[in-house]
């Protein structure tokens, strides 16, 4: 699975300087560790359970679990009867164990340029004893759950820890006004004895607070606002109504009892075409911790001491994960930015780094290709001399975005931890360790510790050697999602029923001669075109690697003969003009790259593409575009909705 020596051809390396510092500074010692972790999960986990605090021991066994339907139920158990506190660990200990108390552990940055705020460690702690005795004021008690929509500001870390401490499971909801129905689903799946509704600005169109049923009990944060609004009556709460009741300067500063977690720690919500409106439920001991363990045993030292920087949202799990509870288990310094990366000028970004001083970087592929269409310039006005890593996450990024990526922001001297992971995994499960793996533009390179990887045929057989089929794993690992909320039918029907004995991911992938894993997108991205299943993803890549595109995306569209055709969107550089010598070439490449079955039927000039607020290609909308078909659907997450009429407007003659 993993070869004996990493390749010393066509592979990048990490500084020497990096090494040192490391904690796995070898491919030697990442592959000791990985077969230990694998081979005596017991023993390798229980190293990393040493670094936390536990009120109660495991009975039984370490890790035990089925992943065969044919054989019953499907379950993962990981330290079964172990308790712990989560909020207690990364707090509590830190100050007054480790002496973090001064430390700062948030840094918050504005969409306004001088919008700022810092929060330390104690600071911290203060503010999440005292919203704790806000929930426990309004009921909230051990096991409830509590849903949370707000923005990225400090106070959602606050919220989710004031959960943790007193024992009641957090939702955090990306956008209820995005998709309505599935977050009224979400909430009632949830049974919430309370939701705490979040608003940024004032909204007065809120079907979901009125469709099913009323909501008891809101709490809101007064952000953005400086003058209270008479209250209307609506049902829709306001963003600015008072609320003298639950003023925090009224509860005490520390919650005398510190409850264990319940058995549930968190409920994420999944929405998008494969996993729609499943809650995903992830149980607490190590299998929380087996999260954080990822920050930890991953990048333990490369993050203890320095200021780390990611731009996604913290109601997804890269939130949960890595800017709440894995840097501040790592006693780490982040950044929270809530704002847009092009604002008020393309080179915010950077001029973030700069002011931070930050090291560690972790973006999207979407993020680093919006930026990549202008240029090196907006880059290059600042130092950003403090980087020492750069990472992504959310989709397969292409070698081109890639090379820009350590070339451009990373000056060829910073590592990029391409990693792969999903919300059901609760951490990296493919990634390269910054200073022990030879990186290959474009590939998740090798798993993380404890996951065993297998590439199987449409046939469920295991596929060894360069290959490329159906991604699954063979064995569970602390921080795997243990159930579907509610509905245990629908988490084997999902993951396990395909191919019994493994966990289905639903994500394609190829391995390479030396090894390395390369995730081609999800199975459902997948194209038959004339009886060959094609990936957009590998399409769009080919598309990409043109010097003209900036960003691509491709879906399919019916076709009479060969089933489906390629339609294919660009978005070209600043400064470039599409013609139909541009597209000659584009439809050559991709002929050369991939093969003449995969050249493009259609190729529509895109200046802009549709994009929910968290960056990601709204594909379905794209689907609707290429096939004229006007009825789009919820179409609220849309970043910018006039993009929509520019691209039916734009759209290929031959497809009218």
């Amino acid at each position: 699975m993993i070869p004996d020596k990493a390749p010393g051809e066509h592979v990048l390396h990490a500084s020497g300087d990096l090494k040192k510092e490391a904690h796995i500074p070898s491919f030697e010692k990442y592959k000791e560790l990985y077969i230990r972790s694998v081979e005596s999960p017991e023993e390798f986990w229980g190293d990393v359970a040493k670094d936390f605090f536990w009120k109660t021991k495991y009975t039984g066994k370490f890790l035990d679990y089925n992943f065969d339907v044919t054989k019953g139920e499907i379950f993962v158990k990981c330290m079964e009867g172990a308790t712990t506190n989560i909020c207690y660990n990364v707090l509590d200990r830190n100050i007054y164990e480790m002496k973090l108390g001064d430390k700062v552990a948030f840094y918050w940055e504005g969409n306004e340029p001088g919008d700022e705020k810092t929060v330390t460690y104690r600071e911290l702690l203060q503010q999440v004893c005292k919203f704790a005795n806000v929930l426990k004021s309004q009921g909230v008690k051990k096991g409830d759950r509590v849903s949370i929509y707000m923005p990225m500001v400090v106070e959602l870390v606050v919220a989710m820890l004031a959960c943790a401490r007193i024992g009641a499971v957090h939702s955090i909801v990306v956008s209820p006004l995005s998709f309505a129905n599935d977050f009224v689903c979400l909430l009632l799946d949830l049974s919430c004895v309370d939701q705490p509704a979040f608003y940024k600005t004032c909204q007065n169109k809120v079907p979901i607070l009125v469709l099913s049923f009323t909501v008891e009990k809101c709490i809101m944060l007064k952000h953005l606002t400086k003058e209270d609004e008479a209250w209307s009556g609506s049902l829709s709460p306001p963003a600015k109504r008072a609320c003298p009741d639950l003023l925090q300067e009224k509860q005490k500063e520390r919650v005398r009892k510190v409850r264990p977690p319940p058995q549930v720690f968190h409920v994420s919500f999944v929405h998008n075409s494969f996993y729609l409106n499943s809650s995903c439920l992830i149980n607490t001991g190590l299998c929380a911790h087996g999260r954080l363990s990822r920050s930890l045993d991953g990048s333990r030292l490369l993050l203890l001491s320095s200021h780390s920087h990611r731009t996604q949202y913290i109601g997804w799990i890269t939130g949960h994960s890595y800017i709440t509870y894995g840097p501040l288990a790592n006693g780490a310094t982040s950044v929270l930015f809530e704002g847009l990366p092009t604002y008020p000028d393309v080179s915010r970004m950077w001029e973030i780094v700069d002011k931070y001083h930050i090291s560690k970087f972790y973006t999207a592929p979407t993020a680093i290709r919006l930026l990549m269409k202008y240029g090196s310039e907006p880059v290059q006005k600042y130092k950003r001399t403090s980087l020492k890593i750069l990472g992504t996450v959310g989709e397969p990024i292409n070698p081109e975005a890639w090379q820009w990526y350590y070339s451009v922001v990373g000056e060829k001297r910073c590592p990029v931890v391409d990693t792969f992971w999903q919300t059901e995994t609760g951490g990296h499960v493919m990634t390269p360790l910054p200073a022990a793996t030879p990186m290959k533009p474009g590939s998740a390179t090798f798993p993380f510790f404890g996951v065993v990887p297998a590439i199987l045929n449409e046939s469920g057989e295991e596929l060894e050697g360069p290959s490329e089929g159906y991604l699954v794993f063979k064995q569970p690992w602390p921080g795997v999602m243990r159930t579907v909320y509610g509905n245990q039918e629908r988490f084997e029907t999902t993951y396990f029923k395909k191919f019994p004995g493994y966990y289905v991911t639903g994500d394609g992938c190829r391995r390479d001669k030396d090894g390395y894993y390369w995730i081609t997108g999800r199975i459902d991205d997948m194209l038959n075109v004339s009886g060959h299943l094609l990936s957009t993803a590998e399409v769009e890549s080919a598309l990409v690697e043109h010097e003209a595109v900036a960003e691509a995306a491709v879906v399919g569209r019916p076709h009479p003969v060969k089933g489906e055709s390629l339609y294919c969107f660009v978005t070209l550089n600043d400064g470039i003009n599409y013609n139909q010598k541009l597209e000659g070439e584009l439809k050559k490449q991709v002929r050369e790259k991939i093969g003449a079955i995969a050249t493009p039927d259609y190729i529509q000039n895109a200046p802009s593409l549709p994009k929910t607020r968290s960056g990601k290609i709204m594909r379905r909308v794209l689907r609707k575009i290429a096939c004229n078909e006007r009825d789009l659907g919820d179409v609220s997450t849309l970043a910018d909705s006039s993009v929509i009429e520019q691209l039916f407007d734009n759209r290929c003659c031959t497809a009218v």
